[in-house]
């Protein structure tokens, strides 16, 4: 145990993460506003195109395929193709970590949507509901539980994808698995390695849990069914 202690001492550097504690925490939030900008810019779109796929029904298919294609393609080719267009820029990332993310919301929210009961889709026509007070009063809120979900997924998804483009000069906690990879030999690049990856997973969590604390207070009837 004493010899595994001494060898973990050697590549990893417990000074250099005291003396980097600003620029850890810095990155951080950085990781956290990349993500949270693309999950909620994707949130939007996905909603948007829920509604035609749910109006026009046979939307849904060229709507699921396209935004499949987009979920299909590496991450690092699809930055390589936007950077001569966008440049090293947020909106590069920005482009490519909310493309990532409409296949798994718009799936979602589609198969919310379908699975409220038709039951309580007549009851509110016949309580005199339009289609956009039933959509927002009814169905929407009804199917959050599934909705919910798939925001949880992109959400995890997004953090992961946030450390690639580093590559491109953003990146959050990405800064310091690139960085760390140039000095993979040494004692700090193996350091940095391990804080990013660490941090990255850890924040993957904490969100995790958060949106499963949001989807408790936001659907306490879902929680009285399953206690049923």
């Amino acid at each position: 145990m004493i010899l595994l202690a001494q060898a973990a001492d050697g590549f990893f550097s417990w000074d250099w993460v005291a003396g980097h504690l600003d620029d850890i925490w810095a990155r951080t939030v950085e990781h956290l506003v990349l993500t949270a900008v693309a999950v909620t810019v994707g949130i939007v779109i996905s909603l948007g195109l829920s509604v035609i796929a749910l109006r026009y029904r046979w939307t849904y298919g060229p709507i699921t395929w396209f935004t499949g294609v987009l979920y299909t393609i590496p991450s690092l080719a699809l930055f390589a193709f936007l950077v001569p267009i966008t440049g090293l820029s947020i909106l590069t990332a920005e482009i490519g970590l909310v493309s990532y993310t409409l296949l798994i919301l718009i799936r979602n929210m589609v198969a919310g949507i379908n699975g409220v009961p038709d039951a309580t889709v007549e009851s509110a026509r016949g309580m005199g509901y339009t289609n956009r007070g039933l959509f927002f009063a009814v169905e929407l809120p009804l199917a959050l539980p599934v909705i919910i979900a798939g925001v949880r997924i992109a959400a995890v998804t997004t953090i992961g994808l946030v450390t690639v483009t580093a590559l491109i000069g953003q990146g959050g906690l990405g800064f310091f698995i690139l960085r760390g990879l140039n000095l993979f030999y040494s004692p700090i690049g193996t350091t940095q390695i391990v804080v990013g990856t660490v941090v990255s997973v850890v924040l993957a969590v904490a969100v995790d849990l958060t949106l499963v604390g949001i989807e408790r207070v936001a659907t306490p009837w879902s929680r009285r069914k399953a206690t049923a």
